[in-house]
């Protein structure tokens, strides 16, 4: 009885320092955190509307390098960043399909997704501004929510699932083109992973439009070697050669 009493003042007087300690905590916490030095991503991507599945990995390597492939009908798009300054894109469905260097609007968005540590981890000198925006149901469960705003002023929500601590939903907007959509996410079937806990499953989508996105994580690996090469401008993949047709039945004589 005196413990429920309390809950509600309990809440109330969280700050946004509480819910990130409690976050971090939950995942393994900071001593956990602090020795992984790189991360390979295998899953599947699937996009609504067509259902399409395609399969992806993304390596990351300390302090920010990041690649990223993912392949369609035996084409792979690249995506590559050396942590520094520079990035690289190659996108085969394209006309006149190059690697091509990123814009700045690009990299900005690349090194923001390097950061396997995420933004709340020294969020301070990430230039990152974090604010306790109250308490919010999130699919019927109490949740910590807060406002973070970014170094170059991007605006999301992050909510933190009141019991577990983990983040459960991050709504903000995506581009599309050069339109910013109203975009959340859901974060699900957390599993650990050599004493940190990772979501396996990220379900998004358009807020009230029929664009929707499925991120199905089938391994995680850390603390794995990969080459610097894999973060310097990458070379046009050849394409994957078509399967053999089958031979065609033997009649019988």
């Amino acid at each position: 009885m005196i413990a429920s009493l309390f809950a509600p003042w309990i809440l109330s007087a969280q700050t946004a320092d509480d819910v990130i300690n409690a976050y971090l905590n939950a995942r393994g916490g900071m001593a956990k955190l602090g020795t992984v030095q790189t991360e390979r991503i295998t899953g599947t991507v699937t996009f609504a509307p067509g259902g399409v599945e395609v399969p992806f990995f993304v390596e990351r390597k300390r302090p920010l390098k990041m690649r990223m492939e993912m392949t369609l009908n035996g084409l792979t798009l690249i995506r590559v960043y050396d942590g520094k300054s520079a990035g690289w894109m190659y996108n085969p469905f394209a006309p006149n399909a190059a690697v091509e260097a990123m814009n700045p609007a690009e990299l900005q968005g690349i090194a923001e997704e390097a950061d396997f540590e995420g933004p709340f981890i020294d969020y301070k000198a990430k230039g990152n501004q974090i604010e306790y925006a109250g308490k919010e149901d999130v699919e019927g469960k109490p949740a910590q929510k807060l406002k973070l705003t970014s170094k170059q002023g991007a605006v999301g929500y992050f909510f933190f699932d009141a019991a577990s601590g983990f983040i459960v939903k991050w709504q903000g907007k995506r581009k599309n083109g050069d339109k910013d959509v109203p975009w959340e996410t859901y974060f699900r079937d957390v599993r650990e992973v050599r004493g940190i806990k990772y979501p396996f499953l990220e379900e998004s989508g358009a807020i009230g439009g029929n664009q929707t996105q499925k991120i199905v994580t089938t391994n995680i690996e850390v603390n794995i070697p990969i080459e610097d090469s894999q973060f310097t401008e990458p070379k046009i993949p050849s394409p994957a050669p078509a399967s053999a047709p089958a031979d065609p039945p033997k009649s019988n004589p």
